[in-house]
């Protein structure tokens, strides 16, 4: 019998707004609301909001937390200050991805750790190995379960923040956090996202999160789901694990060279060192798909009728009106402007390469 699936503390909120609920990572999450491509264009020019408490949240603490942490990331934790976050990798000694995190250092010996939900399990063994075996000073403590996160995004979030909060978050600069206060309800936020748009993710008590997403929605926030985070995501090259990235994936293959800082050892880092200096198999593009038809994960790409690839992800941007996808070849594929095919259930639709991200946000 499979495991019964989790609420967040926003369930009721969603079927009250009218969601379409599916099962997603063990959890029922709102999928869509008002229909996914006009949450896309709310977020692009206006701002939505988001429930990802589903996402894991790991607090690691202990004299020993720092170098835990610098050990299995792919980033430098022990230069990260007081009030900062980083994204970074977690690989296994093959040097494959075990999860994609983003770390917020609370203090000199306290860090947040947030992990996709789907490899909660995973990235909380795998700390709790190393625990056991070499860093026995750390502890970890899982808050996912009484804690909630919401995303506030678009490029009215900080000005809506700022009316909100006791505290201005526009000083915030990005990968920043700060603690603060809405309506006299206490939350943890960091200016971050997954959307390429301006915003934060708030984490708060779970009591307390209804009254914090109902204020974000009476203010003018949309409520959006997860089909329009997937193409957010996508617009702006952002990888999804288990599609993008995965165990038998490295970062370097997925083309995130820069949140890799082979002038340290970490897990994995062997392997990566030796792919820094003689070269990947395989590379991530990314695709501007001609024709109707959608590019999907796992059809192939090709190159004169011969397969050369695969698509990870792939739809319709809203924002570009166009079909784009992202997915692997080998570097002699990698060309942008090259012109390259993909096979839509029989279909061969014209592609060609394009530099990544496929979207980014004007800066003021």
């Amino acid at each position: 019998m499979s495991e019964e699936l989790k609420q967040t503390a926003l369930y009721d909120s969603h079927l009250s707004l009218n969601a379409r609920m599916v099962p997603f990572a063990g959890w029922m999450m709102p999928v869509q609301y008002s229909g996914i491509l006009n949450e896309v264009r709310s977020v692009r020019t206006n701002g939505g909001i988001f429930d990802v408490s589903h996402m894991g949240r790991l607090y690691i603490s202990g004299t020993e937390a720092t170098q835990l942490l610098d050990w299995l990331l792919t980033g430098h934790i022990a230069k990260l200050k007081p009030g900062r976050a980083r994204y970074s990798l977690m690989c296994n000694e093959a040097g494959g991805v075990i999860d994609d995190t983003v770390t917020y250092r609370l203090s000199e010996n306290k860090y947040l750790l947030i992990c996709n939900a789907s490899n909660r399990s995973a990235v909380t063994d795998w700390i709790n190995w190393w625990i056991k075996n070499k860093y026995s000073s750390t502890q970890i403590e899982d808050a996912t379960l009484n804690t909630s996160m919401i995303a506030v995004q678009g490029p009215y979030a900080a000005s809506l923040m700022d009316s909100l909060c006791l505290e201005p978050p526009s000083s915030l600069k990005f990968f920043s956090s700060m603690d603060n206060n809405i309506n006299g309800k206490d939350i943890f936020i960091g200016r971050t996202g997954y959307t390429g748009e301006d915003g934060f993710e708030i984490v708060v008590d779970s009591l307390n999160a209804p009254t914090i997403w109902n204020t974000l929605v009476e203010n003018g926030m949309v409520p959006c789901g997860l089909g329009s985070r997937d193409i957010l995501r996508l617009e702006a090259s952002l990888p999804l694990h288990g599609s993008d990235i995965t165990p038998e994936i490295s970062p370097l293959e997925a083309g995130l060279n820069r949140f890799v800082k082979l002038d340290k050892d970490f897990v994995g880092s062997d392997i990566l060192k030796t792919q820094d200096a003689n070269g990947v198999a395989k590379k991530l593009i990314g695709l501007i798909v001609q024709g109707r038809n959608l590019p999907r994960h796992n059809y192939s790409i090709n190159s004169n009728g011969a397969v050369v690839g695969i698509v990870t992800s792939g739809a319709y941007s809203p924002t570009l009106d166009r079909n784009i996808a992202m997915g692997y070849v080998s570097p002699e594929h990698s060309t942008p402007l090259m012109k390259l095919e993909v096979d839509i259930r029989g279909r061969i639709a014209e592609a060609e390469v394009t530099a990544l991200p496929f979207y980014s946000r004007k800066r003021d």
